[in-house]
């Protein structure tokens, strides 16, 4: 990929998306669990993909993602959002 020049705003906001991005994928994650109870058959299994790659994103034990995967029952991934929100379960801070 072609490097870009940011502007100093652009990579500003850059900076802060990353810093923040845990706190946007525990947004991301709680909002999905209610889609997911409301989901079709079909949109569920995109809707399990996607909270997959964010459940690894901020780095939940791969057991409790395997286990959350295995059963596909919203209840238990609202569990985990809740401990997330509770800070019972500490998302690792990214480096970028």
């Amino acid at each position: 990929m072609a490097e870009r020049d940011y502007s100093r705003y652009q990579q500003n906001i850059i900076k802060r998306y990353y810093d923040n991005r845990d706190q946007i994928d525990e947004q991301k994650l709680s909002e999905l669990v209610t889609s997911l109870y409301l989901a079709s058959p079909k949109q569920a299994a995109k809707k399990w993909e996607t909270a997959q790659k964010l459940l690894e994103r901020l780095e939940i034990p791969t057991s409790r993602v395997d286990h959350i995967m295995e059963k596909k029952d919203p209840a238990i991934l609202a569990v985990v959002v809740d401990e997330l929100q509770k800070g019972l379960i500490k998302p690792k801070k990214s480096n970028k």
